[in-house]
């Protein structure tokens, strides 16, 4: 493995001239803070669009649009970083597409609505409409951490098929595989010249995906902070693990979930419902009437010593008087729900190796210190391959196959 070059990414198209790139000034693009994130990318964005869009830039938004480029093919964009579990190697990652823009208070409705866009622009070409957005009209970001996972595809290909409006949806994966995994972004069956009207090849350019030689992947944490710089300005955003089957229309409900709240800084997120018995295939209509909510901690001890972990509640029908979700203490990675403004201000921390419990805690923290309220879900649009109850699961990889090669 090149120490200097670590990351097999995107058709090995790596940077040829990284002795000439700061990397010392670019180590300090942290999540944890954010005082120094991509600073220059920033101000060339701004001055590029300035006379565009003076107000947004008044609030300190850049400006986006729609379709979105795919971050693989701005690679000239990319910055070069030390590797969280290995200073001794770089890897090369996208650029955020923004500084957070809380500024360490509530952020005003003005700033909140700047971010986000359509899929139809206003009369003057501007994507970034606020809510005069249809909600059929505003976008999604996906964002899917995937290690070495077969079901990777699966889950994006459900993405994309049981969406009411799957042209207003973008995935990015980060995909970290060895040579004859199976890959998120190709078909499931044989391949896109021979069978076109599959659902990722129909949508292959509303997906990104980081190909991370599987080796170097340091726990979650590290993977999820890639998707997060893949955000491109987005209406929404949605995390999601990488084995997880959708219903039908989900991007419907759970928008109309979002709106209910009447809350910008919703955030709806859970710990999912099993797969089996949830969803009828036929259909693809939810089975459950009830809903999971996380309202219960407790403490759980291992290798490393004991540390606070969230947990379930036994599972119910809400309230019947209850019309929209409810608010939860907790925030869960395996399924986030948001205005796209929450990726912005709360992207996951860059150094944080090995980490696997502890980052909803991490994450959860900061949110609500910044303003963001955690909703249970009232349906639920999604539900979760467990490994207890799906043999095929069983024998998946994880990540810590590599603890033996970082200090963690």
């Amino acid at each position: 493995m090149n120490k200097k070059h670590a990351l097999n990414i995107a058709n090995e198209n790596q940077f040829g001239d990284d002795e000439n790139r700061d990397t010392d000034t670019q180590a300090d693009d942290i999540d944890n803070g954010n005082k120094n994130i991509d600073h220059a990318n920033v101000n060339d964005i701004t001055n590029k669009n300035n006379n565009n869009n003076t107000d947004m830039y008044k609030l300190g938004v850049p400006k986006s649009t729609w379709p979105v480029t795919s971050t693989n093919k701005e690679q000239d964009k990319w910055i070069t970083l030390p590797h969280p579990g290995d200073s001794d190697m770089t890897v090369t990652v996208p650029p955020f597409w923004s500084l957070p823009v809380h500024n360490n208070e509530l952020m005003p409705r003005e700033k909140a609505l700047a971010i986000g866009t359509c899929i139809e622009p206003d009369s003057n070409g501007n994507f970034q409409r606020g809510d005069e957005c249809p909600l059929d009209k505003r976008t999604i970001f996906v964002a899917i951490a995937s290690y070495r996972d077969w079901q990777c595809k699966h889950t994006v290909t459900s993405i994309f098929h049981r969406a009411k409006n799957p042209e207003r949806i973008r995935v990015a994966v980060v995909d970290q595989i060895v040579e004859g995994d199976d890959i998120c972004d190709e078909p499931i069956q044989e391949t896109c010249q021979t069978m076109p009207d599959q659902d990722i090849c129909k949508y292959h350019d509303q997906i990104d995906n980081y190909r991370m030689d599987a080796p170097l992947a340091v726990g979650p944490v590290f993977a999820r902070h890639i998707g997060h710089r893949q955000y491109r300005g987005e209406y929404y955003s949605m995390q999601s693990d990488a084995h997880v089957t959708f219903t039908q229309d989900w991007d419907v409900d759970i928008i109309s979930q979002q709106e209910a709240t009447g809350d910008e800084m919703t955030v709806m997120t859970t710990y999912l419902t099993d797969i089996v018995g949830s969803i009828d295939e036929k259909t693809g209509k939810s089975l459950r009437n009830t809903r999971p909510i996380m309202c219960n901690t407790d403490y759980e001890g291992g290798p490393q010593g004991t540390h606070l972990r969230h947990m379930s509640q036994p599972e119910q029908e809400p309230p019947g008087d209850l019309t929209m979700p409810q608010l939860e203490p907790w925030w869960a990675a395996g399924f986030s729900f948001s205005r796209g403004h929450f990726v912005v201000n709360v992207p996951y921390d860059f150094y944080q190796p090995m980490i696997f419990q502890g980052e909803e805690m991490s994450i959860g923290i900061r949110g609500f210190t910044i303003g963001y309220d955690y909703y249970a879900p009232q349906r639920s649009v999604c539900f979760h391959h467990y490994a207890a109850l799906n043999q095929n699961r069983a024998n998946v990889p994880h990540f810590w196959e590599n603890n033996k090669k970082y200090a963690g």
